[in-house]
């Protein structure tokens, strides 16, 4: 048995993430399908009942995907995953946090608002329940699991009201990230980052249902081989400079994770400091309204900590959030007097 077991499920962006990250350390591990089978062995681990669950040889078990890779990257460095470049970095944890919590509700939209897409993700989540084989009595419980997703989609911030702006944001974010990905082999350049793994997992699951898989293969071709090679991605070369990769990366924040992303999630955060039920967002489509989540706010609290601290040191860091109109998301805004040491 590896040291390493990752409880999984094809069907969740979050355990395709890690496994990626796992594959890209070159780390042995066992893969465990969450099914039927598997339930006794995860229910005597987990803590909460999602996926992933990583069981590591010198760490607690972990079922936060962004800790996973922090833990990892700590415990095997190379290849690196995190940038040198502080400014780069802090990108990285950005769009990671942008996969993470903005990105997997309209992934989460697509697959179970539109009913082809509803229908044949229930019959997927049964199957891997049942082992891999679809049951002889299948239709019944594959509607109820539908349905039951269904159901969850105000939840997540998915409702019907939430839906266009959803809809629109990740089709916006796809096709500005084809353009960057036309120029470079990941989002940095020659290595992934762990905004990569996040982003990708979330596509990764679009391509699984027919009505995004339909739309990414026409309009956005260079995120789908992305996608098929983050599958197990590996170092291909050096980074970019910032200077380089802002052509075409500095359109991703201004254009998209400006004016969706970073408003929700502060506004979120914010929420969740007052101890508020609700959270309204004012986006540029209009209100997005939904339960506050305490889980993204302490997300995205840490990224804020980390980027703040890279902005009183980063002058680079700070130009381009402040070219992207993206500086005011964070709590550290003055600007450093002195170009990066």
């Amino acid at each position: 048995m590896s040291a390493y077991r990752l409880f999984g499920a094809e069907t969740s962006p979050y355990s395709l993430k890690v496994r990626a990250f796992l594959r890209y350390k070159g780390i042995a591990f066992e893969w465990v399908t969450r099914s039927r089978e598997t339930e006794t062995d995860f229910r005597a681990l987990a803590r909460h009942a999602t996926v992933p669950l990583l069981v590591s040889p010198d760490r607690p078990v972990s079922q936060e995907s962004t800790r996973m890779l922090f833990a990892l990257e700590s415990s095997h460095p190379e290849p690196s995953a995190t940038p040198d470049d502080p400014a780069l970095a802090a990108l990285s944890l950005i769009l990671e946090d942008y996969g993470d919590e903005w990105l997997n509700k309209c992934m989460f939209q697509q697959r179970w608002s539109n009913k082809p897409d509803r229908d044949q993700a229930g019959l997927r989540a049964l199957v891997q329940l049942s082992g891999g084989k679809r049951p002889r009595a299948w239709k019944k419980p594959s509607v109820q699991i539908a349905e039951r997703m269904a159901d969850r989609l105000p939840l997540v911030g998915a409702s019907s009201e939430n839906a266009p702006a959803l809809d629109a944001s990740w089709r916006r974010f796809a096709d500005l990230l084809n353009t960057h990905l036309k120029e470079h082999l990941f989002i940095f350049g020659g290595r992934p980052a762990f905004a990569d793994f996040s982003l990708a997992a979330q596509f990764q699951q679009m391509l699984l249902d027919p009505t995004p898989a339909e739309w990414l293969k026409d309009r956005a071709p260079f995120v789908v081989a992305w996608c098929e090679n983050m599958d197990g991605p590996k170092a291909g070369g050096p980074l970019a400079d910032l200077s380089a990769l802002a052509p075409t990366l500095a359109p991703l924040f201004a254009e998209e994770v400006g004016k969706t992303y970073l408003v929700w999630a502060k506004a979120n955060a914010d929420a969740a400091r007052k101890g508020a039920d609700k959270v309204s967002a004012e986006l540029e489509s209009g209100p997005f309204v939904q339960s506050a989540q305490k889980h993204a706010a302490e997300a995205f609290n840490a990224v804020d900590r980390f980027v703040s601290r890279t902005l009183k040191d980063s002058a680079t860091l700070s130009a381009f959030l402040d070219d992207a109109d993206c500086l005011k998301a964070f709590r550290h805004t003055k600007k450093p007097a002195s170009a990066d040491a």
